[in-house]
């Protein structure tokens, strides 16, 4: 099981603007401190996490953050509208294009998906696979 992630960056601040735009309505909690940006899902009590937590942090040997070619971190949606609204927010509050929601050919089809640049340069995908939704087939 996967326990956290984290990505770079060198503004702390813009990075909280940019995922502050989407995690939240994916139901993430943040805290900021000394080391950075702390997302996380709620755990019952008595529960152990399930989901991994994200950290948005400095680099630790000080050199400057830079996004990993190949690398990706993908956050799971409620549906394609929320994907389309998300992916907005993330635009709006900081982060660019890599792809607008939408089908992919490669990919199954109920996988809707739009693809995000953090400011740093970090890939973030937004994704969702309803089966309640019209597929790519419908």
């Amino acid at each position: 099981m996967i326990a956290y992630v984290t990505v770079g960056a060198d503004d702390i601040e813009a990075a909280n603007r940019f995922y502050s735009a989407f995690l939240p309505a994916l139901g993430y909690s943040m805290t900021q401190g000394s080391e950075g940006l702390s997302f996380a899902l709620p755990v019952p009590t008595g529960e152990a996490p399930i989901h991994p937590d994200f950290y948005v942090k400095p680099t630790f040997d000080g050199r400057p953050a830079s996004g990993g070619n190949g690398t990706m971190v993908a956050f799971e949606a409620a549906d394609q509208v929320q994907v389309r609204a998300l992916h907005a927010a993330a635009l709006a509050a900081g982060g660019s294009d890599e792809g607008q929601p939408g089908f992919r050919a490669n990919y199954g089809p109920r996988f809707y998906v739009g693809y995000l640049r953090d400011p740093q340069g970090n890939k973030i995908a937004l994704f969702s696979s309803n089966p309640n939704e019209a597929s790519r087939d419908d």
